[in-house]
């Protein structure tokens, strides 16, 4: 009676006045989290929905959504389709008569929050789906951090041996908690060891279609790293190869680089790396002219030449440092080798940008840490963040170096990453 007494009373006419219902009785006594009410402000623009949580803590919790959010994403089969997980409507978010609730309910068997919008349409909204999409600043923090992307931690040479990983990798092929254990560490910290690969020269190529797909570049799926003759590229001398990123030239940069070591030098050729958005980390804190010049200041890298029978010439311009959207580091762009000597910005920013790119070698320098894998270990890291590199070596009869090397593009570790969560059932608060 009083469920019907609730939902006869709960209609919206256009009112531009802020309305709150509540729900009293024990008619949700079962249930964890409990829909209290709803309540139109703002002029009819804002639903604000509050459910009982029964935590200690907080009793109460209001979530926020604009009407035309939700006139937007009704989720009723005449405007999403379920197995595609896509919107099938032509509808225009800025109708004014269709973003305009005539009325809601909030419908206690079913725990959801019912609208009759104004151009007759009806929507039903779960209250668990409206709570994983509440517009509260927290929750928004939660789904980037949790679905979107793992926040990174950043580290520096102290901190290399805790947040160093190591996978095997059997493991890893045979079992989707490990390899989820795996990509979650490179997204976060941006490296790890896999041991115990077999002597076989697929091993890049078995952890990358793991994952998903191998990315093909003018250097092939997969591509030898060992002392050529007449080299396509620096990566092939015996000289000491400077701390980089692989082929920032390409606007959709390689994501990890997937290192698995067949036949090591017993002198020289150690790998050298440093965290690439520590180093920027720092200069940001220390040195924000520099870091503004960094960030701001585009660069031409470049790569021509031939490997095989393909030749090439790639130019992408883009600055060191690069933020996405939510203003977290995205990628580093940094290889001396491969800088173009076309520098097309404007002369009056080319001395401060010198003085910068300056700064961030000598503290990617500082900061580097020094190790050598061995036969079977397989050097994986996030490209778009670690600069890398290698000691000189002897190419000799007896002194031999041989690793190969393949790519894997970020879109498909996190897509990855997502499919596994929703599998094993993973949360992360």
């Amino acid at each position: 009676m009083l469920w019907r007494q609730f939902k006869a009373n709960f209609n919206y006419t256009n009112r531009s006045a802020s309305t709150k219902l509540l729900l009293s009785g024990n008619c949700f006594a079962n249930t964890l989290n409990r829909l209290l009410g709803t309540q139109l402000i703002n002029d009819g623009r804002v639903l604000v929905v509050e459910e009982d949580t029964k935590k200690s803590n907080s009793q109460e919790r209001s979530m926020k959504f604009p009407i035309v959010w939700l006139r937007d994403n009704c989720q009723c089969s005449e405007c999403f389709h379920g197995t595609t997980k896509s919107r099938k409507t032509n509808w225009e978010p800025c109708n004014n008569i269709a973003a305009r609730a005539a009325r809601v309910v909030a419908n206690a068997e079913k725990n959801a929050i019912i609208i009759d919008w104004q151009d007759a349409h009806k929507s039903e909204y779960d209250l668990q789906w409206l709570r994983k999409r509440d517009f509260s600043p927290e929750q928004r923090k939660a789904y980037i951090e949790s679905v979107y992307k793992p926040k990174e931690v950043v580290w520096g040479k102290q901190e290399f041996a805790d947040v160093l990983k190591i996978y095997d990798f059997q493991k890893i092929i045979g079992d989707d908690t490990e390899l989820y254990n795996w990509i979650r560490s490179l997204a976060i910290y941006g490296v790890n060891i896999v041991k115990n690969a077999p002597h076989d020269t697929t091993v890049a190529q078995q952890l990358g279609n793991r994952i998903g797909i191998i990315k093909k570049t003018a250097y092939g799926e997969q591509f030898e790293i060992k002392s050529k003759e007449n080299p396509s590229n620096y990566a092939y001398l015996m000289v000491p190869l400077p701390l980089h990123i692989d082929v920032p030239y390409y606007e959709n940069i390689a994501g990890i680089h997937i290192l698995h070591c067949l036949v090591q030098s017993a002198k020289g050729g150690e790998n050298t790396l440093t965290d690439g958005f520590y180093v920027a980390d720092q200069i940001r804190q220390h040195y924000p002219k520099y870091y503004e010049s960094l960030l701001k200041t585009p660069v031409d890298w470049h790569d021509i030449g031939k490997d095989g029978d393909i030749e090439y010439h790639n130019i992408w311009r883009e600055p060191v440092i690069n933020l996405d959207v939510d203003g977290r580091y995205h990628r580093i762009n940094f290889n001396t080798i491969k800088r173009d000597s076309h520098f097309s910005v404007p002369l009056e920013a080319v001395d401060l940008w010198y003085e910068a790119y300056n700064k961030f070698i000598e503290i990617a320098n500082e900061t580097a840490v020094q190790f050598k894998t061995h036969p079977g270990d397989v050097f994986v890291f996030n490209n778009r963040r670690m600069l890398h590199g290698r000691t000189a070596f002897e190419d000799t009869p007896d002194n031999k170096r041989h690793l190969i090397g393949a790519y894997v593009d970020w879109d498909y570790i996190y897509s990855k990453m997502r499919v596994l969560q929703t599998k094993l059932g993973i949360t992360h608060e």
